[in-house]
C-alpha cells in the first residue's frame, strides 16, 4: 500500500483535476489490489469502503454546519 500511497502524493502534486482522478482510480485500485492478496474478501472490502463513506459523509455534514 506505500507504493499506492507514494503514486498518490505524486499525483498530488499536479493541480489538475484529471490527474487527481486519475491518482485515485490507481490508488483505489492498489489498495483493492493489496487487500485481497492480503486475504480480505469482498464482504470486508465492501465494509471498509462503508466506513469510508460515512467518514465523508459526516465530514461533509461538519463543513455544511460550518458554513
Amino acid at each position: 500500500m506505500a507504493q499506492a500511497t507514494q503514486a498518490l502524493a505524486t499525483q498530488e502534486a499536479a493541480p489538475a483535476a484529471p490527474n487527481r482522478e486519475r491518482a485515485l482510480k490507481i490508488l483505489s485500485k492498489s489498495i483493492y489490489k493489496e487487500l485481497r492478496q492480503n486475504g480480505y474478501e469482498p464482504k470486508q472490502i465492501v465494509a471498509l469502503a462503508t466506513e469510508l463513506i460515512s467518514l465523508v459523509t459526516t465530514d461533509i455534514k461538519e463543513d455544511s454546519r460550518l458554513a
